[in-house]
C-alpha cells in the first residue's frame, strides 16, 4: 500500500521494492542493535541515545540549542522576523504553513530557507518551531501564532530539519493538512555525518574522534548505526514513514550539493514545486570563496552580499580515508534504495572528479 503513492509501477516493481526495503530494514535493525549494545563511556553517552517512539535524532547535548534551533518562547515571539523581500507586515492573518522544510540536519536547510524568503510571496518564520517533535502538546493555536502574518496569495512556511527523522511527524503533519507540501534537502550521507560531527565538536571539543564514534568495532568494520550522525543519513528508511501519509509528488527533494554549486537552478525547482513565479534567480546569489558556498544579495542594491552565520561553512576535521571508504560501503545499499524510491540519482557514489 505504501508504494502506491510512488507512481504507476506495476506489482512486480512494488514487490521488488518491498523485498529490498525489508532487507534494508533487517540490516539496519541488526546494525542498530549491535551498535547500541554494551556499555558506553559516560562522556559520549548522550551522542548515542536510542530513539524512543516519537522521538527525534539529535547529536546535541540535551538542552543545548543549535544555532538554528531556538524553539519555545523565542519561536512564539519570532513571527515578526524578516520574511520575504520586505519586513513581515502587521496586517494579514496568521495561518498554518502550507509548506514545511522537514530535513535534513546539516543538509543545507538554512541556506534554502534564507533563499526562499527572498521571494515576496513567501513568509517564513526564521527560527525552528519544533512543533511536530518537541512542542506538539502546545496545540495548533500555539503553532499558528508562531507563524508570520500573510495576505492572500502568500505562502506560509517553516523549517525544522529534525522532522524528517521524527517517527510521529508524518502523521501529525498529515493530520494538520493532508495537502501540505514537504521539502527535504539531502546531502551525501558521509559528508553530512562529518558535518554533523564538526558542529558537535565545536560545542564539545572533548568528545571522542569521529573514527571512534563511527564504529562499534573498527577492527571488524562494524558501523555504529545507533549514533545519530550515522542514522540520519539512512534516508530510504526515514522516507518510508513519510510515504505512508504523503504522495511522493508532495515531497520535493533538494540536492544539498547542487544548492551550493547551482543555487539558482535548485531554487527554480523549489519555486516551481511551490507554484511560485521564478523570482529568486542567479542575480540573487554571490559565491563566497572563503565560506565555500553562495551568499544572498538583493539585485537592486549595491551593498555587500548577506552570508550565513559563522556556524555555517566550518572546516571539517581530517578523517581517516579508510573510515570514509567503509562508510561509503555501508551507505551504498541505502542510497541505492533511496534512488529507486524517489526516481532520482544523487550520484553520491561517484568520485569527486567524475561528478
Amino acid at each position: 500500500k505504501d508504494w502506491r503513492a510512488m507512481g504507476d509501477a506495476g506489482p512486480p516493481a512494488r514487490k521488488l521494492l518491498f523485498v529490498c526495503t525489508l532487507s534494508l530494514s533487517v540490516t539496519y535493525l541488526c546494525y542498530s542493535l549491535l551498535g547500541g549494545a554494551g556499555a558506553l563511556p559516560a562522556a559520549d553517552a548522550w551522542l548515542r541515545t536510542p530513539l524512543a517512539p516519537g522521538g527525534t535524532v539529535t547529536a546535541r547535548e540535551p538542552g543545548a540549542p543549535d544555532d538554528d534551533e531556538l524553539a519555545g518562547p523565542r519561536a512564539a515571539n519570532a513571527s515578526g522576523d524578516r520574511g520575504g523581500a520586505a519586513s513581515t507586515p502587521d496586517y494579514g492573518e496568521k495561518r498554518l504553513p502550507q509548506a514545511v522544510i522537514i530535513g535534513v540536519k546539516k543538509g543545507g536547510t538554512r541556506a534554502l530557507l534564507e533563499a526562499i524568503r527572498v521571494h515576496p510571496d513567501v513568509r517564513a518564520v526564521g527560527v525552528e518551531p519544533h512543533f511536530f517533535d518537541r512542542n506538539y502538546d502546545k496545540g495548533l493555536d500555539w503553532y499558528r501564532n508562531v507563524m508570520p502574518r500573510t495576505v492572500d496569495g502568500q505562502i506560509t512556511m517553516e523549517k525544522t530539519p529534525s522532522y524528517f527523522v521524527t517517527s510521529e511527524a508524518p502523521q501529525r503533519i498529515h493530520s494538520m493538512a493532508k495537502d501540505t507540501k514537504l521539502i527535504v534537502v539531502v546531502r551525501d550521507p558521509v559528508t553530512r555525518a562529518i558535518s554533523d560531527y564538526t558542529q558537535t565538536l565545536s560545542k564539545k571539543p572533548d568528545i571522542p574522534t569521529f573514527e571512534v564514534l563511527a564504529f562499534k568495532n573498527r577492527t571488524l568494520g562494524l558501523i555504529d548505526a545507533s549514533w545519530s550522525a550515522i542514522r540520519i543519513g539512512l534516508y530510504a528508511l526515514h522516507l518510508q514513514s513519510w510515504l505512508r501519509y504523503f504522495r511522493l509528488a508532495q515531497i520535493h527533494l533538494v540536492s544539498g550539493e547542487r544548492l551550493i554549486v547551482d543555487p539558482a537552478g535548485e531554487m527554480a525547482k523549489v519555486q516551481d514545486f511551490l507554484g511560485l513565479a521564478r523570482v529568486v534567480t542567479e542575480k540573487h546569489f554571490f559565491f563566497n570563496k572563503t565560506k565555500g558556498f553562495p551568499c544572498l544579495k538583493k539585485p537592486e542594491e549595491s551593498g555587500a552580499p548577506r552570508c550565513l552565520g559563522k556556524s555555517k561553512g566550518r572546516t571539517h576535521p581530517a578523517i581517516d580515508p579508510d573510515v570514509i571508504l567503509r562508510l561509503r560501503k555501508f551507505y551504498k545499499p541505502f542510497n541505492m534504495m533511496f534512488y529507486q524510491m524517489t526516481g532520482q540519482d544523487f550520484q553520491w557514489e561517484l568520485e569527486e572528479g567524475d561528478k
